[in-house]
């Protein structure tokens, strides 16, 4: 199992940003997809989520309005689209299965992220 999270950077305020993660060795059309962050000092928080064919997603109130998950089960990717950044939304930013958090990571495994930042 390969988790790769891409697409981080540093914004400013009120900034975009597309992540992308790159997924292999599970059957990724059979898993409903979620990305989480971690802030410094804080625990890994869920972000939003995507039922196996897109036909629900889920966002924290937090980024609601403002963030959009997609997935291409063709290509085994899950994107994040950013938008009107806040410096609240700097973390490092993990994909994975749906309920990681409880379950744990798909097959144990958590890719190494990919950093925001949010800053003026």
């Amino acid at each position: 199992v390969q988790l790769v999270e891409s697409g981080g950077g540093l914004v400013q305020p009120g900034g975009s940003l597309t992540l992308s993660c790159a997924t292999s060795g599970f059957p990724f059309s059979e898993s409903a997809m979620s990305w989480y962050r971690q802030a410094p000092g804080k625990g890994r928080e869920l972000v939003a989520e995507i039922t196996r064919w897109s036909s629900r997603t889920n966002y924290d109130d937090a980024v609601k309005g403002r963030f959009t998950i997609s997935r291409d089960n063709g290509a085994k990717t899950v994107t994040l689209q950013m938008n009107n950044l806040k410096p609240e939304d700097t973390a490092v930013y993990y994909c994975n299965r749906a309920f990681a958090l409880t379950l744990g990571g798909i097959a144990g495994v958590w890719g190494q992220g990919t950093q925001v930042t949010v800053s003026a």
